[in-house]
């Protein structure tokens, strides 16, 4: 049986993490990770609600180590808790104070702050299902990925290796996106501790907040986040100070404001490429190209009017959700492609086509509006024509200043009926809008056709 370390670290008495303010030695995180572990009971399943990076990591890691699976749904509702305990009637919360773990009974994570110091660093067998991650739910019903041990270490230092090129080694990590998601699974709590950086527990939401955590972070510093929190931060008018490298994933970044980025906080930002199915696969720097370079050892095929990612860490061949145009590989083999938006994203209306992707941007480009998004229906009486829908956050706007603004760069056959107002997007906390989210919005709007 393969196994592989707890972290694939070996000093003792080095940095790993940063909490209430204290060091956080390796030593010190393993005998928190061993301590924790040995008070999970056994056969159960664990939901990981802490929003403490540096506590989420001890549960994750004490499950793991325990034999345990951590289910982490992309978002948190009643509906969840219910289908979650239909499914697993064994689950328990691992939680910290002032969590809502939704009448489950619950196992509080804390650091405790004493005891031995560790002998030799724990192994976990390679082929262990240690975490069950469920996609968005943007395009429909959330669904679960189980990961391996061995495939979710390689995958992040695939990642590793993409990332600290930038800034020549590892980073202190502070992250904007929750830990519960793929994309903060991945960059803001396994990236530091497995690729050699430092895990920075909060999770700051206001501009203010973010600029105060970021000045004193230890450098190199390394912020995640995803465009929607970025183009807030941006935004605010609050001063920045320097970063050495932002990784932003969740959904396509323009150039723009990757250049805007860039410029406000005297950095480099590179954007991930992946998906709650493969992982991360893909990065590139923004202002520079708009290629994606995969890691080293992804092969993408095409098939069944598809593109197909393999190799390296992905456990199979799997289909993405994407339209890719292939591009001539690097020096090294690895693959380069362009994005051209979702493959649910692409409307013909009429004998013409586009992407929501497209619109979505001239909506949001549009001086005045804080937030667009253009909707497809789900369904269409027989006969009839296709329709969109526009929902738009634009306080200071008419509807005309809008639809006149639209008229200038999209076809009339993709014009929004109805535009609708609202007073807010109802983004989840990665910035996504989910299917059934949208949904539930008309009630709230005031519609203009």
């Amino acid at each position: 049986m393969i196994t592989l370390p707890l972290l694939p670290r070996n000093d003792w008495h080095g940095q790993v993490a940063l909490h209430a303010g204290q060091t956080v030695t390796l030593a010190a995180f393993v005998r928190d990770v061993k301590a924790l572990a040995t008070q999970l009971p056994e056969n159960v399943h664990v939901i990981n609600l802490c929003t403490d990076r540096y506590l989420f990591a001890l549960g994750f890691f004490a499950a793991a180590l325990r034999n345990t699976i951590t289910l982490l749904p992309n978002a948190v509702s009643a509906e969840m808790y219910a289908q979650l305990r239909g499914e697993f009637p064994n689950l328990l919360a691992l939680s910290e104070a002032g969590c809502n773990a939704g009448g489950l009974p619950e196992l509080r994570v804390t650091r405790t702050g004493h005891g031995a110091a560790p002998l030799e660093m724990p192994q976990i067998p390679a082929e262990r299902v240690v975490a069950r991650l469920y996609t968005s739910g943007s395009t429909g019903i959330p669904q679960p990925h189980d990961k391996r041990w061995g495939k979710l270490i390689a995958n992040i230092l695939a990642a590793a290796q993409a990332q600290w090129a930038w800034t020549q080694g590892p980073c202190s990590v502070l992250g904007t996106v929750p830990a519960q998601h793929m994309f903060g699974f991945e960059s803001s709590v396994l990236l530091p501790l497995l690729g050699g950086g430092i895990l920075l527990p909060e999770r700051p939401f206001f501009p203010a907040d973010i600029a105060a955590s970021l000045a004193v972070m230890p450098r190199p510093r390394a912020f995640i986040t995803a465009p929607y929190h970025l183009r807030t931060l941006l935004e605010s008018g609050v001063a920045l100070p320097p970063v050495d490298l932002i990784i932003c994933a969740t959904a396509p970044l323009s150039q723009q404001l990757a250049a805007q980025a860039e410029n406000a906080m005297h950095t480099v930002l590179a954007e991930i490429y992946g998906s709650t199915e493969t992982g991360q696969i893909a990065t590139r720097r923004t202002v520079m190209t708009n290629e994606w370079l995969c890691f080293k050892g992804i092969h993408l095929t095409d098939r069944d009017d598809r593109t197909w990612a393999s190799g390296g860490h992905i456990e199979e061949a799997i289909a993405l959700g994407d339209i890719i145009e292939h591009c001539a590989s690097d020096d090294d083999g690895r693959a380069r492609f362009i994005l051209h938006g979702r493959l649910g994203d692409m409307i013909n209306i009429a004998g013409k086509r586009t992407s929501l992707a497209y619109l979505n941007g001239i909506l949001n480009g549009i001086d005045g509006v804080v937030d667009g998004v253009f909707v497809q229906p789900d369904d269409e009486m027989p006969g009839a024509a296709a329709r969109l829908s526009a929902y738009v956050v634009a306080p200071g706007l008419k509807p005309n200043d809008i639809l006149d603004a639209l008229r200038q760069h999209i076809d009339p056959v993709f014009m929004p009926r109805p535009l609708s107002f609202v007073a807010e997007l109802p983004r989840n906390n990665t910035g996504k809008l989910p299917r059934a989210a949208l949904q539930a919005l008309s009630a709230k709007s005031t519609t203009h056709d």
